[in-house]
C-alpha cells in the first residue's frame, strides 16, 4: 500500500449487468461492507432481438452507486475510487447530442445472424476472429453492425457514435466517449496485438475509427464528473472513476483463477467458463474468445447465452404453482425448487434438457439452436424437469470445458461465481458432471471484487493483482462424486449426439419461426 490518508478506506465497484446494476462498497482488506442492486428490464419484441433501454441503464447505474454508498454510511472522501465492471457486446447509436437513436442492443440479441455467413464466405471471418479474438456470432458487435448498415441505412448516417452501454453511462457523466481494451476486445473490431481498432473488422463493418470511442487502458482514470451526478451518488466531484473492465475477465480476477488448470465458472442470467494466458491466444476453429484485461493478462473461454436465465424459466413458467407455494411458505422459490430437484436422482432418470433456448454461444456458435426435453416419458414428474434444466447448464459447461482444455490444458479446479454458486446443489451437480473440484472463494462477488482491485492497481494503492489472492480465499469446496461423474458421463454423450443430430432441425424450426412470429 502506499501513503494515501487514511480516510481513503473504500472502493466503489460497479458491475453494470444484462438484468440489474450492482454497486459494492468495499474495503481496502476486500470485505464488501455495502451492496445494492437495480434491475431493469428486457425488451424482446421478436424472438430474434433482445434490447434494453439506455436511460433505464443510466439511472439504475446513479442510483444502485447512490444507494450503496449511502447503506455503507461512509462520507464522500472516504470513497478512494469509483471501479466498473460491464457486460460485453452492446450496441447504441447516439447522435451528436449524446442521445440514443437506438435502444442498447445486448449480447443476446441475435437479429444480424442473417449476416453470418456473409462474414464467413465473402469478409476472412475466421481471420478476422483470429486478429480480434471475439468469435463469430451474432453476439458480436461487428455483425450487429453489419447488420445496421444492411437494413437501417438511414440510421447508420445519423449516427454520430456507436457505443456500449458502458461508454454511454461515463459519456453522460464526463462529456468523453472512452472504451477500455476489454471491452474494445469483445466488439469483433479491435486488433488484439496492436490495441487499436482493426482496420480489416472496420471495413467488413462499415464504420470509421471516427464512430466509435477512444481505446484506453483499463485502468484508465477519468475526473470531473459533469454537474449533479457527484451528490446524487453520494461521492465527491473529484472522485477518480476507472473505466475498469469487462465482467467476464473481472470475474476471472475476482475468484483467484490466475494458475494453469484452475478455471472460472460465472453463471448468471447467462455462463461461462475461462482461463487465464499471458499473451492473446485464438483457437483455430474459432470456438473461444480471447479478452483482455491487462497487456499481461488476456482471458480466454466461452460463454453460454443459457444459464440462470433457465432457472427463472423454469420459475416462471414450468413451475408457478410450487413458486406460488414457496411464497407462501415464506420460502425463495429458487430455494424450494432446487429442493424438488435435489430430490430426484442424478441423471433425472435418463431426461435430458438441451437448455438452447436464447440460441446458443461456445463451442458450437449456433443462433438457431432451440431448447428441447429428451427422454421425457410417462414416468416424469415436474421434479425431474427443474433437475434436468439445471443439469442441462452443466452440460453446456461441459462442452466449454472440452474445448478449452484442448488449448490451455486439462482443469484441476474450478472456482465459482455468479448466481449458481449461491446454490450448493448447482455446485456439487457441476462437480460431478465435471468431474473436478468446484471451489467458491468467501464472497461470490467476482466481477465487482475483481473491478475494486483493478480500482486499487489504477490509483496506485497496489502493484499488481497478488492481493486478489487474499481476498479471493476458498470457502468451500465440492469434491465430485465418482458414481455420479460416471453417471453424467454417460449422459452428456448422449446430450452432444443429440445436439448434432439436431442441427438441420434446428434451422428449419428457426426459420419457420422467423416467419411465424417475426424477426430476421
Amino acid at each position: 500500500m502506499n501513503d494515501t490518508p487514511q480516510r481513503n478506506r473504500y472502493v466503489v465497484a460497479a458491475d453494470i449487468g444484462t438484468t440489474s446494476t450492482k454497486a459494492l462498497v468495499i474495503g481496502l482488506d476486500g470485505r464488501v461492507v455495502a451492496s445494492r442492486s437495480v434491475e431493469y428490464p428486457l425488451y424482446t419484441p421478436t424472438p430474434d432481438r433482445a434490447e434494453q433501454d439506455p436511460d433505464e441503464i443510466f439511472a439504475a447505474v446513479v442510483k444502485a452507486i447512490g444507494e450503496a454508498v449511502g447503506q455503507a454510511g461512509v462520507s464522500a472522501r472516504d470513497v478512494l475510487c469509483v471501479s466498473f465492471s460491464s457486460a460485453m457486446h452492446s450496441v447504441i447509436a447516439v447522435d451528436r447530442d449524446g442521445k440514443p437513436l437506438t435502444r442498447c442492443i445486448t449480447w443476446a440479441d441475435n437479429r444480424s445472424e442473417s449476416c453470418l455467413d456473409e462474414l464467413k464466405r465473402e469478409h476472412n471471418g475466421l481471420g478476422i476472429y483470429r486478429n480480434t479474438g471475439t468469435p463469430l456470432h451474432p453476439m458480436s458487435p461487428l455483425l450487429k453492425l453489419m447488420w445496421m448498415n444492411r437494413n437501417e441505412p438511414e440510421l447508420v448516417k445519423r449516427t454520430y457514435k456507436f457505443v456500449g452501454i458502458k461508454e454511454y453511462v461515463f459519456a453522460k457523466w464526463f462529456g468523453r466517449y472512452a472504451v477500455d481494451h476489454s471491452i474494445a476486445s469483445a466488439t469483433g473490431l479491435f486488433n488484439l496485438r496492436s490495441l487499436d481498432w482493426d482496420e480489416e473488422a472496420l471495413r467488413v463493418a462499415g464504420v470509421s475509427r471516427g464512430q466509435l470511442s477512444e481505446p484506453v487502458p483499463t485502468t484508465y482514470v477519468l475526473k470531473g464528473l459533469l454537474s449533479g451526478y457527484a451528490e446524487r451518488m453520494g461521492l465527491a466531484p473529484d472522485t477518480p472513476f476507472v473505466v475498469g473492465a469487462a465482467d467476464g475477465v473481472l470475474a476471472n480476477l475476482g475468484v483467484g483463477a490466475f494458475d494453469p488448470g484452475v478455471y472460472a465458472i460465472t453463471i448468471g442470467t447467462s455462463g461461462a467458463v475461462r482461463g487465464t494466458v499471458r499473451e492473446p491466444i485464438t483457437d483455430p476453429q474459432g470456438r473461444l474468445f480471447c479478452y483482455a484485461l491487462k497487456e499481461d493478462f488476456w482471458v480466454i473461454g466461452g460463454p453460454i447465452n443459457n444459464g440462470g436465465i433457465m432457472f427463472r424459466w423454469v420459475r416462471d413458467q414450468l413451475a408457478t404453482l410450487e413458486a406460488e407455494e414457496a411464497r407462501r411458505r415464506g420460502m425463495d422459490p429458487y430455494d424450494y425448487l432446487t429442493e424438488l430437484a435435489a430430490s430426484v436422482r442424478p441423471g433425472s432418470d435418463g431426461l435430458i434438457f438441451l437448455p438452447l433456448l436464447a440460441g446458443e454461444r461456445a463451442p458450437h456458435w449456433n443462433a438457431n439452436a432451440r431448447g428441447c426435453f429428451f427422454g421425457l416419458t410417462l414416468f416424469h414428474e415436474k421434479k425431474h424437469m427443474i433437475r434436468a434444466v439445471l443439469e442441462g447448464v452443466a452440460y453446456r459447461i461441459h462442452s466449454v470445458v472440452t474445448a478449452l482444455e484442448e488449448l490451455a490444458g486439462k482443469a484441476s479446479e474450478f472456482r465459482a461465481s455468479g448466481g449458481f454458486a449461491r446454490s450448493a446443489f448447482w455446485r456439487q451437480v457441476m462437480a460431478d458432471v465435471l468431474g473436478a473440484p468446484v471451489v467458491v472463494p468467501d464472497s461470490v462477488e467476482s466481477s465487482g471484487l475483481g473491478a475494486a482491485v483493478l480500482g486499487l492497481l489504477a490509483t496506485g494503492e497496489v502493484s499488481d493483482f497478488s492481493v486478489m489472492r487474499e481476498w479471493a480465499r476458498a470457502n468451500v469446496r465440492h469434491e465430485p462424486d465418482e458414481t455420479n461423474h460416471r453417471t453424467y458421463e454417460r449422459l452428456t454423450a448422449i446430450y452432444n449426439d443429440v445436439y448434432d443430430r439436431l442441427k438441420e432441425p434446428f434451422d428449419a424450426i428457426a426459420a419457420y419461426q422467423k416467419q411465424r412470429i417475426g424477426g430476421g
